[in-house]
């Protein structure tokens, strides 16, 4: 099942979610800050971040763009968990890089769902390892060109 990064710095709410999520199979690890939520998601590569946005050290908003901005960990779903639920929280939290938005109190239910939401979507695919496979057949009677390291080929006998 898929490892979820708890990112709370209230106790009850961090073990209410642990609990909660761990009973649905998923795997849960926590931090209370946004400084050891970077240092969790380095060592433990989880697949999605649930993030408090008013976090201690370091809050959750420069946490999100610090995690955008990494070619590492861009790929990781953030739902920013906050308990702002004014006009233009959901936007600003959007804008700091968060791929979703729920309040609190947490409705567990309607969290699930955009947890497993998040959890479908295809990955993106990381920067810098696009993998393109030669093409083997004579295009209009003449060898293939190989794309190696940004460099063009032809495949040719005695080439490499």
């Amino acid at each position: 099942m898929a490892k979820i990064l708890v990112v709370e710095d209230n106790e009850m709410n961090r073990d209410m979610l642990t609990r909660r999520l761990e009973r649905r199979g998923y795997d849960v690890i926590v931090s209370a800050d946004g400084e050891e939520c970077l240092s969790r998601v380095q060592t433990d590569h989880p697949d999605l971040v649930l993030m408090d946005m008013d976090l201690p050290i370091l809050d959750g908003w420069e946490a999100t763009r610090r995690l955008k901005a990494a070619d590492a960990t861009q790929a990781i779903p953030i739902i920013a968990l906050t308990a702002h639920a004014m006009a233009g929280d959901r936007e600003k939290a959007m804008e700091a890089g968060c791929d979703d938005y729920d309040t609190k109190p947490v409705e567990f239910s309607r969290l699930l769902e955009k947890i497993e939401e998040q959890l479908a979507k295809p990955k993106a695919a990381t920067p810098g390892l696009i993998s393109l496979q030669p093409i083997r057949r004579p295009i209009n009677g003449q060898p293939p060109i190989l794309f190696a390291g940004g460099r063009r080929q032809r495949d040719e006998p005695g080439s490499a």
